[in-house]
């Protein structure tokens, strides 16, 4: 029940997401935003939904979602969803799951992005991780923790460089 119920969370976060970018895409580009072609971001799109489906043959298949889940990899699980918030909510309505420039406004500086370029990033590839091993799906794990950093190394200069061109300095 608890796999059912993780999935669940999981699935309608993720089609919570879907929604809040269309509508942070329309905002923005009311306002002019450019959107910059991004070659992966199907890539991106294919890799999130395979990964869910992965997870969850690979786990009911080793062990019907009868094994217990570690509260430690649960703790974590829940560490990384405060910090997604928090990256999602420290860039307001520049989020976007699509590569979305305003042209001459300001690089977002607060939240977690003071301190770092791409959180949000980390945030998913640390998911990618953790969450199969919560599933105990180890081989989800390995295989699209490396699909994300593969793509991740693809499109974040594509982003950087959009940033750079696009917004005052």
């Amino acid at each position: 029940m608890v796999y059912i119920m993780i999935t669940i969370y999981l699935i309608s976060l993720r089609l919570a997401e879907i929604l809040i970018a269309k509508s942070n895409e329309k905002y923005q580009k009311g306002k002019g935003a450019i959107e910059v072609e991004d070659p992966y971001y199907r890539y991106i799109v294919i890799t999130h939904s395979l990964f869910f489906i992965s997870l969850l043959i690979e786990s009911y298949a080793a062990h019907q979602w009868n094994k217990e889940i570690s509260l430690v990899i649960f703790i974590a699980f829940l560490l990384l969803q405060a910090f997604r918030f928090w990256c999602l909510g420290a860039l307001g309505r520049f989020w976007n799951t699509k590569i979305i420039v305003l042209p001459n406004s300001r690089l977002v500086k607060k939240g977690p992005y003071k301190w770092c370029k791409h959180p949000n990033y980390w945030v998913v590839g640390l998911e990618f991780f953790i969450i199969p091993l919560m599933f105990h799906a180890y081989l989800t794990a390995i295989v699209f923790l490396g699909a994300h950093l593969w793509l991740m190394n693809k499109r974040i200069p594509l982003e950087n460089q959009a940033l750079q061109q696009y917004l005052s300095k």
